[in-house]
């Protein structure tokens, strides 16, 4: 007995250090980086900073696919029922937490079905009215809120969006009446924002930032815990008078499920070094972003929590797409 399981120690020893140096030898092929959106949005270009210099590391090429559709839930699918071998891994943002919980009919689980591998960055949205409003503060701004006869409209980038959710929130906690406009994205949202057929949104701060820079936009508030060099101006809701109202965009590296904790940590090392060089770095802050760099277990306690955050938000709204 004693014969047999030092035999049987024997091979699970072997075959853990079978599997430790596969991981080391990660990888020895190309690697794609699937983004739930279009080319040329915040997501994508994060991606590509980090793909384009993966191959000095890894010695193999980093190829994005880009794979839009359905909210993200299109890619998400697929993901989630790739292989966990590391050579099919996942840019994706916020809405992959909030369609845990706005989804009735989804074919995976959101937070069953991923390996969270590092929160490479997260960038704060910032409530922004058309300058043709004469607010230029939150109080003053909330008061003409109450005050409007004929009401105001607030816009988002579509139905379940971080954007539309925030927009929600604020209106239950501070009790307005505001229409909620729904766009396609940020580029007409913005455009009809400096146009002033829609009067308020939050927007993320990659996307407004150079209007506001030009003064196209009116920065009220920033949803986030400090004040960002973008933006050095311009108050956080805390300091407006609204404590503890934080709302951002995020974006975060996964793998599938099944993919071996050794492995995750692997990738995120990797990672992890190219997000802390001072080029990157710079990028991130100059889109108005945060540097993370999370390991994958701070990336999961955070996922768990951005989790019942967005489930409380998506109830307050009552969206839900079937």
């Amino acid at each position: 007995m004693k014969l047999i399981k030092h035999i049987a120690g024997i091979a699970l020893a072997g075959c853990m250090a079978a599997g430790g140096a596969a991981h080391a030898a990660f990888p020895d092929r190309p690697v794609t980086i699937v983004v739930p959106y279009p080319a040329g949005g915040a997501t994508d270009v994060i991606a590509r900073l980090v793909a384009e210099k993966l191959p000095a590391v890894w010695k193999q090429p980093v190829v994005i696919r880009n794979q839009p559709g359905a909210g993200t839930t299109v890619a998400a699918e697929a993901l989630s029922r790739a292989a966990g071998d590391g050579y099919t891994l996942y840019m994706t943002t916020a809405a992959h937490t909030i369609s845990a919980s706005l989804y009735k009919n989804l074919k995976y689980d959101p937070l069953k079905d991923f390996a969270p591998i590092t929160l490479v960055s997260t960038i704060p949205l910032v409530l922004v009215t058309t300058p043709s409003l004469p607010a230029k503060t939150l109080p003053d701004l909330i008061g003409d809120i109450k005050k409007s006869k004929e009401g105001m409209t607030i816009a988002s980038t579509g139905n379940g969006t971080p954007q539309h959710l925030t927009g929600e929130l604020f209106k239950s906690k501070q009790g307005l009446e505001l229409v909620h406009i729904p766009y396609r994205g940020d580029a007409p949202m913005i455009t009809d924002l400096i146009g002033g057929q829609v009067q308020l949104a939050f927007v993320t701060l990659s996307a407004a930032v150079s209007n506001i820079q030009a003064g196209k936009l009116r920065p009220i508030a920033l949803a986030h815990a400090t004040r960002v060099k973008a933006i050095a101006d311009v108050p956080t809701f805390a300091e407006a008078g609204m404590p503890g109202f934080e709302a951002a965009t995020w974006f975060g590296l996964f793998g599938p499920a099944s993919m071996p904790q050794e492995l995750r940590q692997k990738i995120y090392q990797d990672v992890a070094k190219i997000v802390a060089t001072p080029e990157m770095t710079e990028r991130l802050v100059a889109m108005g972003g945060e540097v993370n760099n999370s390991s994958p277990e701070e990336f999961q306690a955070f996922i768990d929590k951005e989790a019942r955050n967005w489930a409380e938000a998506v109830k307050i709204s009552g969206a839900s797409v079937d």
